[in-house]
């Protein structure tokens, strides 16, 4: 499957801070999500991405191609994403283990694509909703402006 960069980064962060979710500190209401995220510093949430994203990032590109339609996400079936896993994964270690991985990547994955954002119409034709840059005007030439002439 194709996904942009910016679908990637959505799915990644999402999946990070679900992760975070599932400390003890946040699960006891003892800390927000957000409120532990915003308080990593930039290595501690590179390791966490990093080590996503090197497990999820196979598995999404391993993904079928859907068609996708402007204002909806991307849905994939349970034995899209089971089969997807399994052709990244290989035969590492027992059945056993093999088994307990696959279980793994299936419930990170289905995680990512829940936090993949709504997917755009590139012509923008078809959003309904007003654009803050739509009020933007680029000009022609710069003449007549001031610090460039």
């Amino acid at each position: 499957m194709r996904f942009t960069e910016h679908e990637l980064t959505q799915a990644i962060h999402g999946v990070a801070k679900s992760v975070l979710a599932a400390r003890k500190d946040v699960r006891k209401k003892k800390v927000d999500v957000e409120q532990l995220w915003s308080t990593m510093d930039k290595f501690e949430r590179y390791q966490l991405i990093d080590g996503l994203g090197s497990q999820l990032i196979p598995v999404l590109i391993a993904l079928p191609d859907v068609e996708v339609a402007a204002g909806t996400r991307a849905t994939f079936t349970p034995e899209q994403v089971t089969e997807a896993v399994e052709s990244v994964v290989g035969d590492a270690g027992g059945k056993l283990r093999r088994k307990a991985t696959v279980a793994l990547q299936v419930a990170l994955t289905t995680e990512a694509l829940k936090h993949l954002p709504v997917r755009r119409d590139p012509d923008g034709l078809t959003s309904g909703e007003a654009d803050p840059l739509d009020d933007i005007v680029v000009p022609d030439s710069l003449e007549g402006l001031e610090g460039f002439n």
